[in-house]
């Protein structure tokens, strides 16, 4: 990414905007890492506080700008590049301490004490099919991440097309500070929902079950599409449609990342995590993608509507799971 900065090169900036893609991909396996060697009985609320460590970097990240800058007039590059070298800081310091203190691996661990150790010569597949096989199998498993792609596809969807639709009503006044104000106020609001409160969504995890938790949030998502399908033009409703969607969806990724940790042995676990992960991600660019030609064709409430749907539909998944299953 400095290079594209420094460079001017767009396809550098496609290579840097992948590769921290990738980084990100990476990370996100952290939350299971830490289930590894987890009291089960406070395995969602372990699992939460990796994720609610997000909402640092969220609000902290932006605030770099400033610092980026100066730190770029210092080594001799573009001042937009210095964020960049911040960012680039914090990714060593985080490997060293994963290098240095994350010992022994977690996961081996966890296979060892579980009598699942591999043996000498033996390979564990990781590929996608791999994961798809094993989530297949167990009813559980399959459920989790039903719900977790869900949750993620709709969640996407409704908040990629919110800031447009919030420019659309604004009308001539699109432009207005107090119009885009309003809109990063409002996307502001809908992270900290997905993130700030996570310890909790851990907690009920862990005290209500994982399934309760992800069908709560799974009504709160809906109800959070019914505010902002019933009532677009009430930017108020939206705002708060927009917090329901991030609480949702925290209930709902906590709760659900949980469940298919809990359904699956450890030699199992990773395969099916990221099969999980890559399905989620794979779905929320699906659904970002559709939300336009869908908003083009039946509007706002129209994305809200279908999500509503899709998101009930994965409840049911849920609810049919046989009872020693849930």
């Amino acid at each position: 990414m400095v290079g594209a900065v420094v460079t001017g090169w767009f396809v550098v900036l496609l290579a840097g905007a992948f590769l921290v893609g990738l980084a990100s991909a990476v990370n996100l396996q952290a939350r299971f890492a830490v289930t590894d060697l987890a009291d089960p009985a406070r395995r969602g609320r372990d699992l939460s506080f990796v994720v609610w460590a997000i909402t640092v970097g969220a609000v902290a990240g932006p605030n770099m700008v400033g610092p980026g800058a100066m730190l770029a007039g210092w080594v001799g590059i573009p001042a937009q590049a210095g964020p960049f070298l911040i960012s680039a800081a914090g990714m060593v310091i985080g490997a060293a301490i994963v290098a240095l203190f994350l010992r022994p691996d977690p996961l081996l661990t966890r296979r060892a004490l579980d009598g699942e150790d591999l043996q000498p010569g033996t390979k564990s597949s990781s590929s996608w099919r791999a994961g798809w096989q094993i989530v297949r199998q167990h009813p559980t498993a399959r459920g989790a991440v039903v719900a977790v792609v869900a949750a993620h596809a709709m969640m996407v969807a409704v908040m990629s097309m919110t800031p447009l639709h919030m420019q659309h009503h604004a009308g001539n006044a699109a432009g207005h500070p107090d119009t885009i104000a309003l809109i990063g106020f409002t996307i502001s609001l809908h992270i900290a929902g997905m993130y700030a409160l996570s310890p909790l969504m851990g907690w009920l995890t862990d005290r209500l079950g994982a399934v309760r938790t992800v069908l709560a949030g799974m009504g709160t998502l809906i109800a959070a599409m019914a505010l902002t399908g019933l009532l677009p033009h009430h930017m108020p409703a939206v705002t708060a449609g927009l917090i329901l969607l991030g609480l949702g969806w925290s209930a709902a990724t906590v709760a659900g990342s949980t469940l298919l940790v809990s359904s699956l042995s450890a030699s199992q676990r990773v395969p099916a995590q990221g099969f999980s992960d890559a399905s989620m991600s794979l779905a929320g660019a699906l659904g970002s993608a559709a939300a336009g030609p869908v908003m083009g064709l039946i509007y706002y409430p129209g994305i809200s509507a279908i999500a509503a749907a899709l998101v009930a539909g994965a409840a049911v998944t849920l609810l049919r799971l046989p009872a020693r299953h849930r």
